[in-house]
């Protein structure tokens, strides 16, 4: 029996988001396999992001892959809303990286804004020659800054010899950055295990935690505080929604998500923040969407395959989202695409909630495409290309 290949996850660091989830995912699955052995390096070991400090050790990503065996090693440095350039790099992290990639058989980066640190060790002539695969979770490129010049500089030097786009508007979006790389299309998949509807109606923790009644609508707003989510339309379909459901209430969390942001507090002024729970980020997710009938996605762009959609219909909420990425391909069957305008968005949520059985029936006869192991069978299959490919080259 041949050795397990060895598949090293360059990443910027470890903080709420859905592509740090899914990248978790994937790599625990792959490794608890046994025809791969993953690591990862962390870029930070901290980051700044809407408001909040997240520590790595903190992190349940972090925690999860530990507790899988996977190693986790850091360059300490701290993420922030703008990625490391090339030239930021010391000396002795630029040698910690050099040899955790020498060590490995592939290389696998979270989306592109590690590849600062690849064309670093490639100018100090001390990057090792392995298969590069980049892992892409926008659908907006040219918001991703100088990363998205890094990552075409990467294919063109042949540093970046793959990649694997989330979404096909994804890959639509970064066909003409990529050049010669290979180019995959992967659909995110959920941890079903996880993401499951109640078995019954009524005495939810959740609920009772909010002091929410059992019969009250609850909309579940699943998203860090970022232009690209649009928190204020969110907020603005509130406005409309309660001029229809008096009684409603409304869940919001992620990064940036709490009264502490001004921001936020600024806007909930406006609109009024009776029955508005802002939560900031939660480990109990499967619980939050257990416990709404509704979970809203307002992103303006950006997003490419949502998470939050999938695992609101796992757990028996009705997704309602704009359309934006392949959000409309997603809940197709399932869930409900509107204008991006504040009384189609409530209106939306109304028809969700009188709808919700038969949407419900829908999310439960579509839950094998909404499950991660396909996902993961499939990402294995693209890093052993890889391998195969340079020996064959060889």
């Amino acid at each position: 029996m041949s050795a397990p290949l060895r598949v090293l996850s360059l990443t910027e660091g470890f903080f709420a988001g859905g592509a740090r989830i899914l990248h978790s995912d994937v790599v625990v699955g792959l490794h608890a396999r046994g025809e791969q052995h993953h690591s990862v390096l962390a870029i930070a070991s901290r980051a700044r992001r809407e408001s909040t400090v997240q520590h790595m050790a903190g992190d349940p990503r972090y925690r999860a892959l530990r507790a899988s065996g996977i190693g986790v090693t850091s360059l300490g440095k701290t993420a922030g809303a703008v990625p490391h350039a090339p030239h930021t790099f010391s000396s002795r992290q630029l040698r910690t990286a050099a040899r955790a990639i020498a060590a490995a058989d592939v290389v696998l980066t979270l989306k592109e804004q590690p590849l600062g640190l690849l064309l670093a060790l490639d100018e100090a002539m001390m990057l090792a020659d392995r298969p590069v695969v980049t892992c892409l979770h926008r659908s907006d490129p040219e918001h991703s800054g100088d990363a998205l010049e890094w990552l075409g500089e990467s294919v063109r030097r042949g540093i970046v010899t793959a990649a694997v786009s989330c979404a096909r508007s994804t890959d639509a979006a970064y066909a003409s950055v990529l050049g010669d790389a290979q180019r995959h299309v992967v659909d995110n998949g959920i941890d079903l295990s996880r993401f499951e509807p109640s078995v019954t109606r009524g005495g939810d923790r959740v609920r009772r935690e909010l002091g929410i009644p059992d019969g009250a609508v609850v909309v579940a707003y699943a998203a860090r505080f970022d232009a690209m989510k649009d928190p204020e339309l969110f907020l603005r379909s509130v406005a409309a929604h309660r001029t229809l459901v008096p009684d409603a209430h409304y869940v919001m969390c992620g990064a940036g998500m709490t009264r502490e942001n001004p921001r936020l507090t600024e806007l909930l002024e406006v609109i009024g923040g009776d029955r508005i729970h802002a939560l900031g980020i939660r480990d109990d997710m499967p619980a939050i969407y257990r416990a709404a009938d509704v979970v809203s996605l307002t992103s303006a762009f950006g997003e490419a395959a949502p998470l939050c959609l999938l695992e609101g219909a796992a757990s028996g909420a009705v997704p309602v989202t704009t359309d934006v990425g392949d959000a409309a391909r997603l809940v197709e069957g399932i869930g409900i695409v509107t204008p991006r305008d504040p009384d189609a968005i409530a209106a939306g949520w109304g028809r969700a909630v009188e709808e919700r059985v038969a949407f419900g029936g829908a999310a439960l006869a579509a839950r094998d495409r909404l499950g991660r192991d396909r996902m993961i069978t499939e990402y294995g299959a693209v890093i052993a290309d890889q391998v195969a490919g340079l020996r064959i080259a060889a």
